[in-house]
């Protein structure tokens, strides 16, 4: 018999699960940026101590995530007027995966107490094909990480604000590809995590 065909439970479990990996790929970006910059020796560019950078870094995502934060302010890193406005961007999307997240986690808490299986279980067909719809994008994203890069932007972002500029916004030089790459990478093992334990 099958379960859970309920288009809101399915939809739940979907938002569910691709929130978790974005909340789960954020929190991953800090030591994942350390790291980086230990290997690329990146912040050597920027001419500052890696807790320096970490520090500013802390302050750029402070400004993305809490969203009463209205201005952005890192104390060693300019940021020009384009950068500015792909940040606002930025910060409207993490604020809606934030909020999706806790949405679903606090119902994910109401259906354990109440013990209601339909909603805390997703039926298998639907957890098979949430697992390998990122199939189709795997190979692409590894093949061409900066091609990847570059569609998702043109998807998510309605100019080209996001081509930082290093003279103007220096702090790209420590946000490399390959640390972007990492983050990408984390989000998909969360996702593919999530839809495993359901299947």
């Amino acid at each position: 018999m099958r379960r859970n065909i309920n288009p809101l439970i399915i939809l739940y479990h979907f938002l569910f699960g691709l929130s978790s990996s974005v909340v789960g790929a954020i929190i991953a970006s800090w030591p994942l940026l350390f790291i980086f910059m230990l290997v690329q020796k990146t912040n050597e560019i920027v001419h500052m101590s890696i807790f320096k950078v970490m520090h500013n870094y802390s302050q750029l995502m402070w400004y993305l995530l809490w969203p009463f934060k209205q201005k952005l302010k890192m104390d060693n890193f300019p940021t020009s007027k384009n950068a500015a406005e792909h940040f606002v961007y930025c910060k409207r999307l993490f604020i809606w995966v934030v909020v999706v997240f806790i949405v679903c986690l606090v119902l994910h808490f109401i259906a354990k107490k109440q013990k209601n299986k339909a909603m805390l279980k997703l039926d298998k067909t639907w957890a098979l094909l949430f697992l390998i719809l990122p199939i189709v994008i795997l190979p692409f994203a590894f093949a061409n990480f900066d091609s990847f890069f570059i569609v998702f932007h043109q998807l998510f972002f309605s100019n080209s604000n996001w081509l930082f500029d290093p003279t103007t916004d220096p702090i790209i030089n420590v946000l490399t590809e390959g640390f972007f790459a990492s983050c990408f990478a984390v989000d998909g093992i969360i996702y593919e995590l999530f839809f495993a334990e359901n299947y």
